[in-house]
């Protein structure tokens, strides 16, 4: 007998290959592709298999399709496309992902108010859960055997989200919840799966932690401190990761749909594992599923026409040419952004990240489709008020990112690629003028700081302009954090972008200067 551990997570709302650069681009991932998998080895289960599937969470947000449904959500209601789409694929269980709580409970409510699967949510507590989970585990029997599904969801949520979006929800740990529950499903199971919208805060191999131990990332302390786990299922960090650690087979399929998780349990007679292994399923082998395309074609066509939508001229260049350059010097784009902050909240001072290295800036006639895919998150802004000490120990962390290699050559610092890349925690600054000299130690590198043509002092006070992502201390700024904030805004930057693009016309693009490097 054997259980196949099917298992998404991270897709992100990209459904077709396609990443929304345009009408005609082909990628090779999508969740069409990976239903297509999915289907594939459920059609080759042999008598005595048993194939499992759940999606393990970040699915109704993240990219241009699932902003569309969100903001349309009240006229339109093209949001239940996603759950019809999702109940054609059938999962045994679901996951909620951390991104589902950007567009609050509410929104998660209505998007799977006609779901025929089960959304597990052990490690919350609240009133409110009840609009949004079906409770903290699922046991299905199949051809004689008892499986368990406990489904968990980072418990770091809290430190990212506004407090508006999660109600009266509380997050517990991955970690206590499993040793509570696992012993009991197996009175209950013969096999238990664990289905974590988290990842690992270890590398694999060694133990050693791979990043601050916040809590986040639980999934190494899983499999090691909580026995009876048959399988692991984890997401989050956007990796892609087959393995077995402590005897527990583990997965995480990356995102988009680039890959279905796969773990196989051989069980004996007494259904009891003798044998495990994982792998992913690369999907960019597979055509679209042609049942799901049409559940959802109509959609796509509906977003392409909306992404079409023209909002300004640009003069000048807003494009990105070389990812590097951009954030070692400055760019025109992301000054402009940095530009859209400060006139939105009043200040003279802004901070942005050059999230990936798929964002291009902007064309010279901008359109909706432009701003969604170079603003890739529903980020709100906070003004802080900081001291130059704080600035200036923000200005050490960005100057981290880099390294010099043995030719001298700027490299990006490897702890910001490894275990998984960290782009988006790197940030340019306009309103200041500042200078990172690379050839000194990592907390000595601002060597110069000025704001109004004068030297900043250490105790002066400055308001700066920041993503709330940012404004909590995450990506290891402790020196902003929700003390700081004097002013918190409700509109997300895509809007704000399109809103200022659509009452400035003709837009001048300008080459920062503010920003140098010594090396």
């Amino acid at each position: 007998m054997q259980i196949k551990i099917l298992s998404t997570s991270d897709v992100h709302g990209y459904l077709f290959p396609n990443n929304f650069h345009s009408h005609d681009d082909h990628s090779p991932f999508g969740y069409l592709k990976a239903i297509s998998a999915i289907n594939d080895v459920r059609k080759n289960a042999k008598d005595d298999e048993i194939v499992i599937y759940i999606e393990n969470g970040d699915f109704i947000q993240g990219s241009p399709l699932t902003d569309y449904l969100f903001r349309t959500n009240n006229e339109k209601h093209l949001n239940q496309k996603l759950n019809q789409l999702v109940n054609y694929v059938h999962p045994n269980a679901t996951v909620l992902g951390n991104h589902e709580f950007n567009y609050g409970i509410s929104y998660i409510q209505n998007t799977w108010k006609n779901r025929t699967f089960p959304i597990l949510s052990a490690n919350l507590f609240g009133h409110d859960l009840q609009k949004i989970s079906d409770g903290p585990y699922q046991i299905i029997e199949q051809k004689g055997v008892k499986i368990a599904i406990l489904g968990l969801t980072t418990q770091y949520v809290p430190n990212w989200e506004k407090a508006s979006n999660l109600g009266d929800l509380q997050f517990d740990s991955a970690v206590k919840t499993a040793q509570y529950w696992v012993p009991k499903l197996h009175q209950k199971a013969d096999i238990v799966i664990v289905s974590y919208h988290g990842g690992f805060e270890c590398d694999l191999k060694t133990g050693e932690p791979t990043e601050k131990l916040t809590g986040e990332n639980e999934g190494y302390a899983l499999v090691k401190q909580v026995a009876g786990i048959d399988a692991l299922v984890t997401g989050h960090q956007h990796r892609e990761i087959s393995d077995v650690v402590n005897n527990v087979p583990v997965t995480q399929p990356g995102y988009r749909g680039s890959n279905v998780g796969k773990i196989t349990l051989d069980l004996d007679s007494n259904h009891q594992v003798i044998k495990s292994f994982s792998e992913l399923i690369k999907t960019a082998n597979y055509d679209v599923d042609n049942q799901g395309k049409l559940i959802i074609s109509d959609v796509q066509q509906t977003v392409d026409q909306w992404l079409d939508k023209p909002l300004a001229h640009i003069e000048g260049d807003l494009k990105i040419h070389d990812f590097m350059d951009a954030r070692l010097h400055g760019n025109a784009y992301l000054d402009f952004i940095n530009r859209v902050q400060m006139d939105a909240t009043g200040t003279d001072i802004a901070s942005t990240s050059l999230f990936n290295d798929e964002i291009t800036g902007f064309n010279s006639e901008v359109t909706i489709r432009d701003v969604l895919n170079s603003y890739v998150f529903p980020n709100t802004l906070v003004i802080e008020e900081i001291s130059g000490n704080d600035l200036k120990s923000a200005l050490e962390h960005c100057a981290s990112f880099f390294e010099l290699n043995s030719q001298n050559e700027v490299m990006i610092s490897k702890q910001y690629l490894r275990p998984k890349p960290q782009l988006f925690n790197y940030d340019y600054y306009s309103g200041i003028d500042y200078t990172f000299d690379l050839t000194k130690p990592i907390g000595q590198r601002v060597v110069k700081l000025n704001y109004h043509n004068a030297d900043i002092r250490p105790d002066q006070k400055l308001r700066l302009t920041l993503n709330q992502y940012r404004g909590i201390g995450a990506g290891d700024y402790e020196m902003f954090s929700n003390s700081k904030v004097v002013k918190s805004f409700s509109k997300d930057m895509p809007k704000l972008i399109m809103e200022y693009l659509s009452t400035h016309k003709n837009i001048k693009a300008n080459k920062p200067d503010n920003l140098n490097i010594k090396q």
